[in-house]
């Protein structure tokens, strides 16, 4: 008796089985959307919690940089880079690319920067819209008290944890890398 009125309009040609099943159809989806399975608290339970995460790093990193502000490290940080940093030759023609805070910034530079810099003996700092190439171990002091403001800085532990691959081991070592494969 539920399906009388669907029967009625079959047999009077007013409704098709396709339409009948079309309605089925919706009504399943209809009745599927309706359930709550918790799923929509959970997500915004966890998009709260990453909000909150992100307020409080953004107000711990806050408190640091003023503590170190206050100490004058800072102050002595930026005059220490500025007069370490190493001056790139106009002749710079290789581009080395670094991401800072989800952004990717260029500098050129030479082969024996380019070295210097994948060997861990220097480091990139930008600071008001500008890189340096400073030491290491004054790209790593900058790191502990202004992280935002490093932008490249090698590490030994992430080579350390990668297989290297050894020159005479290398089965690639008689071929030349392309220069359009550079990063």
């Amino acid at each position: 008796m539920a399906n009388a009125l669907q029967d009625q309009l079959l047999k009077a040609g007013l409704a098709s089985k396709q339409k009948v099943r079309d309605v089925k159809t919706q009504k399943r989806r209809d009745k599927k959307a309706k359930v709550d399975d918790g799923s929509a608290a959970l997500k915004q339970q966890i998009a709260e919690q990453k909000k909150q995460q992100a307020i409080k790093d953004k107000q711990l990193n806050e408190q640091r940089f003023k503590q170190a502000e206050e100490k004058g490290q800072v102050r002595g940080l930026i005059t220490e880079f500025g007069k370490f940093a190493i001056d790139i030759p106009k002749e710079a023609e290789i581009k080395f690319n670094y991401t800072l805070e989800n952004k990717i910034y260029s500098v050129y530079i030479t082969d024996k920067i380019q070295t210097q810099l994948l060997n861990g003996s220097l480091g990139i700092i930008r600071y008001e819209e500008k890189s340096y190439l400073v030491p290491h171990k004054l790209a790593e002091r900058v790191n502990l008290l202004v992280p935002q403001w490093c932008g490249y800085l090698w590490d030994a532990n992430d080579t350390a944890s990668k297989a290297q691959v050894t020159e005479e081991d290398d089965p690639y070592a008689d071929y030349a890398i392309p220069d359009d494969l550079m990063w």
